[in-house]
């Protein structure tokens, strides 16, 4: 088991990771900001879906789900049609258009990444891929509050009213 001065240098390096997010959204079009590519890698991953589903993979509220929505749906990235099942309610699907653009900010991540790591070794990126997959996979699914196996006496009394996958402020 690693010693906690390892866990506190983790720690400040995720928090450091945000940095490298800011720099991979400058690269994003001006008509397609971070919470517009959101929606269109999860409708593509995961296929077409409801709006609730989709809010609860970005792990946020009806009503910031709906505005990237119709970010999207006006540029004819997604196309919104009404769910057989259920009337009142839209299902989400990926247009071609949605796919291109998608596709595009994929070549500038990979680009961006690509200029970053050149003096990363082949097995050194995978590395990373694999140790950042793992650590994913250690937190499971962050939407879903969960005690937490370590939490003190103390820490049972604490008002935890919501994890999600944000960073804190």
């Amino acid at each position: 088991m690693a010693e906690q001065a390892q866990y506190e240098e983790l720690a400040g390096q995720l928090s450091a990771i945000g940095a490298v997010k800011r720099e991979m959204g400058r690269i994003l079009p001006p008509d397609c900001p971070a919470g517009s590519a959101a929606v269109l890698a999860l409708l593509s991953r995961h296929g077409e879906m409801r709006m609730g589903r989709l809010a609860e993979l970005l792990s946020v509220d009806m009503s910031v789900t709906s505005r990237h929505v119709t970010h999207v749906a006006d540029r004819g990235l997604i196309e919104r049609s009404p769910d057989p099942a259920d009337k009142r309610s839209r299902i989400l699907r990926l247009t071609a258009a949605g796919q291109e653009q998608l596709d595009e900010l994929s070549r500038r991540s990979s680009r961006l990444l690509a200029d970053r790591l050149s003096d990363w070794s082949d097995h050194e990126v995978g590395l990373l891929i694999d140790l950042m997959s793992r650590l994913r996979e250690s937190f499971g699914d962050c939407r879903t509050p969960q005690r937490h196996p370590h939490a003190t006496a103390t820490d049972a009394g604490a008002d935890v009213t919501e994890l999600t996958t944000r960073t804190p402020a």
